[in-house]
């Protein structure tokens, strides 16, 4: 039973998280803020495009650097 609920989690963490923590630590961010900003009575469709294009910036200026 444990084994199936390790490699349950080990299959989830490797489909969200993927190669790079940071990228989906960025989206995660991403999405709380445009919740907050929402909840707050802003406007807030802009954040997560400019968010995925910043992220995607990053990723690609820390792979072009190797």
């Amino acid at each position: 039973m444990m084994r199936r609920l390790r490699a349950f989690g080990a299959f989830w963490y490797d489909f969200v998280v993927g190669d790079d923590w940071r990228i989906a630590l960025g989206v995660v961010l991403a999405l709380g803020a445009t919740a907050a900003l929402v909840a707050a009575g802003v406007n807030a469709w802009w954040l997560p495009p400019a968010a995925v294009v910043a992220l995607l910036a990053l990723s690609l200026h820390r792979a072009v650097r190797r």
